[in-house]
């Protein structure tokens, strides 16, 4: 986050100036005002999800009130997505105002106690914050991305920095080209692999805390590796601003892609998720029963 925000006010501060990092941290501030209230809403939206009650859907509601309970976290709305591709994610600002969805094609997949498991793995990411955080994460690096355009503009058409400091000869003049340069195609760049960095850590993490929370990391452990076959067989056509929020990415969820990112890492930064291998493995190092 510190690493993002000083982005955020370099970039403004190389595209306007010191009135540039007051734009800067408004278009920050109303970004995440915005997706604070709203993203769960959007998030449920584009999935196609609609909710279910207790009446409509017993078995998915006892599920996820026996991982509650274990959790010890209020129990959030739970959607269903129709969807043959077996895949869920969790959304919310805080643990009082989460929602869970499911697809139906995961609900096929896994047996009872491997949905328990994914179950307990997203009501990691509400204990943990993780909507919150990686909604944060999300905004500051779209502000970033939003500044980089102006500084593209600034650079073609001679406005803001790019202005000021074609006007000047000297030595000045080539910094503020230079850091528009920076600002415009590297920031970005940066931005975006912390931003997946972020998301990888906080999966491992949900892996962890799920894990504990129920008891049976091979449960999850089982339920990743057939998500993973599942998604490679079924993708999900979804925005890629919100592939992060799902278990296993729905995009690329392909056994080639995973053996590809695996001879190559760069391959692997550019990814929202951690290897499935290596989830499973570490879920597997695991003590069960706790």
């Amino acid at each position: 986050m510190m690493v993002l925000s000083g982005l955020l006010l370099i970039a403004g501060f190389f595209v306007g100036g010191y009135p540039g990092i007051i734009i800067a941290l408004i278009i920050s501030l109303g970004l995440n005002f915005f997706t604070y209230w709203f993203s769960d809403k959007l998030a449920l939206s584009m999935a196609g999800a609609h909710q279910v009650s207790q009446e409509q859907d017993p078995e998915l509601h006892q599920i996820v009130e026996d991982q509650i309970r274990l959790a010890r976290i209020p129990k959030p709305r739970v959607y269903v997505i129709n969807n043959e591709s077996p895949n869920a994610f969790a959304t919310g600002r805080n643990p009082k105002n989460a929602a869970i969805a499911v697809t139906t094609g995961i609900r096929r997949l896994l047996t009872r106690q491997e949905l328990g498991g994914v179950i307990a793995h997203e009501l990691a990411h509400v204990g943990n914050r993780d909507t919150l955080i990686m909604t944060m994460v999300a905004t500051i690096a779209m502000a970033i991305a939003m500044i980089a355009t102006f500084a593209q503009f600034a650079m073609l058409f001679g406005g803001f920095g790019g202005g000021r400091n074609r006007e000047n000869s000297g030595p000045g003049a080539i910094v503020g080209i230079l850091g528009l340069l920076v600002v415009a195609i590297v920031f970005p760049l940066v931005a975006t692999l912390v931003r997946l960095a972020i998301s990888r850590a906080r999966e491992y993490q949900a892996d962890a805390t799920g894990a504990r929370t129920s008891g049976n990391p091979f449960a999850l452990a089982d339920a990743l590796e057939k998500l993973e076959m599942g998604s490679a067989r079924r993708p999900m056509k979804v925005n890629e601003a919100t592939a992060h929020l799902y278990i296993v990415n729905p995009l690329s969820g392909s056994s080639h892609t995973h053996q590809a990112m695996r001879a190559d890492s760069l391959s692997s930064l550019f990814s929202t998720h951690p290897p499935i291998q290596e989830r499973v493995r570490r879920l597997r190092n695991m003590k069960s029963g706790w």
